[in-house]
């Protein structure tokens, strides 16, 4: 089964930049996808999980926390429809948080940041590693979802919904074709 490899920090504000483009070339052994530019890759051919992640970790210009995950595992979430039926609205984007290893809630679950006011981000449930929320397109937006790792115990990285349905569709076989 095909792996899918979240990078957590990484070209973001001019820090720890590189091209995911070029680094999906270099693992091409691999027949690695790159899905945008946030450090996030659909691996086909994996072959042994801590072979890849070592040829990953040597082909990165940086230290950077590497979660995979299993492509079944995101296949499931596709399905089960873990944002409903409602349409989304143009103002808030719905986000998945992928836990580095599983963590425990600190907090009940629906959790709304603020916890007064007009709310920027809900985290509206949790599964196995993965973490559910919406927000609203706001500059304070960031420090609420940088939260999200206290709220469970471990680090996070976190995906906009479409960038999941986009790695959906490469494991499905309807994305990027390998080169």
């Amino acid at each position: 089964m095909a792996l899918v490899v979240f990078l957590r920090g990484v070209n973001v504000g001019g820090h720890r930049t590189f091209r995911p483009s070029i680094l999906a070339r270099k693992l091409s052994d691999y027949d690695v996808v790159n899905v945008g530019a946030a450090g996030t890759f659909v691996v086909r051919k994996p072959g042994s999980r801590a072979k890849f992640r070592a040829a990953l970790l040597r082909k990165l210009p940086f230290e950077a926390e590497v979660v995979l995950c299993d492509g079944r595992d995101l296949l499931r979430l596709e399905t089960e429809h873990p944002f409903g039926a409602e349409p989304s609205r143009p103002d808030v984007v719905r986000f998945v948080s992928i836990l580095s290893k599983a963590g425990r809630v600190r907090a009940s679950i629906p959790i709304t940041l603020p916890p007064s006011g007009k709310w920027l981000l809900r985290v509206i449930a949790s599964k196995d590693r993965f973490v559910f929320g919406v927000y609203r397109r706001h500059m304070k937006t960031i420090g609420y979802l940088g939260r999200i790792d206290k709220l469970f115990g471990v680090p996070v990285t976190t995906r906009n919904w479409n960038t999941i349905v986009a790695i959906v569709r490469i494991l499905k076989g309807q994305g990027k074709q390998g080169r």
